[in-house]
């Protein structure tokens, strides 16, 4: 960030006061310190059909835009340029202190992508600590397939790891900077609150909570439950087993973790490997009071309706899932009831209620989205990397909570290690000795085939991040 000169309204605090629940979580703050969590609460806007989305002030002087909170990408990046479906933009140009870094940046998606140039400027958040943090942004200057009709955001937080960020980890992610200059706990915990409401519902808003520093109690009840983070890229947990009511799935933990399996906030369902996901689906059609039910509404090509007033849930089982506690010969249960994922969508002709299933097949691993989150408060407590799970208090419909949480269990019952890892060091020497064996074979015929010209051929491509984001939009 050298040459860029940051004027003396974007000085930046460094006062921190915070106290801890003995385990090494901040909880609550001083209204005086740079961290005040209660001036947090309810900064969020949005649901998990069209995102939760955060209002921060760019540049000086500041223009307000509406960002997406995404756990599961690493760039911080805004729309620069005019888009039919977004009503505004960051125009670099009436920013004093931007400053173009002179490097493009490319991210594409499952669907949708977007490509820019790399810059550095202010950002404050108004419903956030306390100060004006220098950041890495990527000005958006074209796009495909992200910015889609409906939304209220204009650019998009990504919380994850340096791992991710694009064009490479030297890419200060927006969170680690936020950690560096204002001295915060390396700790920030999510409430999302549209858990059982339609996602075309615009008069009950649902919005959540983005707590940066630490956690607000009074967003969650009883205890926080804690699952280590597996790997420092996404957030990636270890799975063990999924139950369909009472009845365990009984699949080999690794099928769970097939690829990866991680929490991420900007996939909208719950995304299962395919095995996994054909499992579910059977284990629900058997202990569901409807037997036969298009194949069309478990692949999402279809809604169920039912008469205005009559609502489903009661046709279908609760959802499990068993992570890895941090004491690892132990597991807790986070559990979702059907009106988490039997989700509402719209209304036809006043006369019928109509629901999509919140559940989806993944070939890039398991994905807890939006569907299972906003049950939850989750805690990503990077300090001591870990994620905590507790119960949200506005995961409700009434009086009726609709998220649970159970354990601590026994882990005896299954493997030591289901994330696969141990696997990959010894498949990668088998590859490479294979490698090996076969230039090899290629240098002896060669030898013997010297009267051959020998030609060598270039290769060339496009690096793509399709794997590394894996979102699951459906609006």
């Amino acid at each position: 960030m050298t040459g860029l000169k940051i004027p003396k309204s974007l000085k930046m605090i460094s006062l921190v006061a915070l106290t801890s629940d003995g385990n090494g979580l901040s909880l609550a703050s001083d209204p005086s310190g740079t961290v005040n969590f209660l001036d947090m609460v309810n900064n969020l806007q949005g649901d998990s059909g069209r995102g939760y989305y955060i209002e921060m002030s760019i540049g000086t002087p500041g223009q307000k835009l509406n960002i997406l909170v995404d756990t599961g990408s690493s760039n911080f990046a805004v729309a620069a340029a005019p888009h039919p479906f977004i009503t505004h933009f960051f125009n670099t140009a009436l920013s004093d202190s931007y400053l173009s870094t002179g490097r493009t940046v490319a991210v594409r998606y499952t669907q949708g992508n977007w490509e820019g140039e790399l810059g550095v400027d202010g950002v404050s958040i108004p419903n956030g600590p306390n100060g004006t943090i220098i950041i890495n942004i990527a000005a958006i200057l074209s796009s495909e397939g992200f910015f889609l009709p409906g939304i209220n955001w204009q650019g998009i937080l990504g919380l994850a790891y340096p791992m991710l960020a694009r064009p490479d980890s030297s890419v200060e992610p927006f969170f680690n900077s936020v950690v560096q200059q204002l001295g915060i706990p390396d700790i920030f915990s999510l409430q999302m609150c549209g858990a059982g409401l339609s996602a075309s519902s615009t008069s009950d808003p649902a919005g959540g909570s983005l707590i940066m520093g630490g956690a607000e109690p009074s967003l969650y009840r009883g205890t926080v439950w804690y699952t280590p983070i597996l790997e420092e890229w996404y957030y990636q947990v270890e799975v063990l087993k999924l139950e369909v009511g009472d009845q365990n799935l009984d699949l080999d933990c690794r099928e769970y973790n097939m690829d990866k399996a991680i929490v991420d906030s900007g996939t909208t369902l719950l995304r299962l490997p395919v095995n996994v996901f054909n499992a579910v689906v059977e284990a629900i059609t058997r202990s569901s009071l409807i037997q036969d039910f298009s194949s069309g509404f478990w692949d999402g090509t279809k809604l169920a309706c039912w008469m205005k007033g009559e609502t489903p849930w009661r046709f279908f089982p609760k959802l499990s899932i068993y992570l890895r506690a941090t004491n690892t010969s132990q597991s807790f249960r986070i559990t979702i009831l059907p009106q988490m994922y039997i989700q509402p969508i719209t209304d036809v002709d006043g006369t019928l209620d109509c629901f999509r299933f919140g559940v989806s097949s993944s070939a890039n691993g398991l994905v807890i989205g939006a569907t299972v989150m906003e049950g939850f408060y989750v805690v990503f407590d990077r300090s001591q990397r870990r994620l905590g799970f507790a119960l949200s208090n506005c995961a409700a419909s009434g009086s009726v909570a609709l998220s649970e949480i159970a354990g601590p269990f026994s882990a005896a019952d299954v493997a030591a290690d289901c994330s696969g890892r141990t696997l990959r060091e010894p498949l990668l020497w088998v590859i490479s000795y294979t490698l090996m064996a076969v230039c090899g074979l290629v240098l002896v015929v060669l030898l013997l085939l010297l009267v051959l010209p020998c030609r060598r051929r270039g290769r060339s491509g496009e690096i793509t991040d399709e794997s590394s984001l894996v979102r699951h939009r459906i609006k």
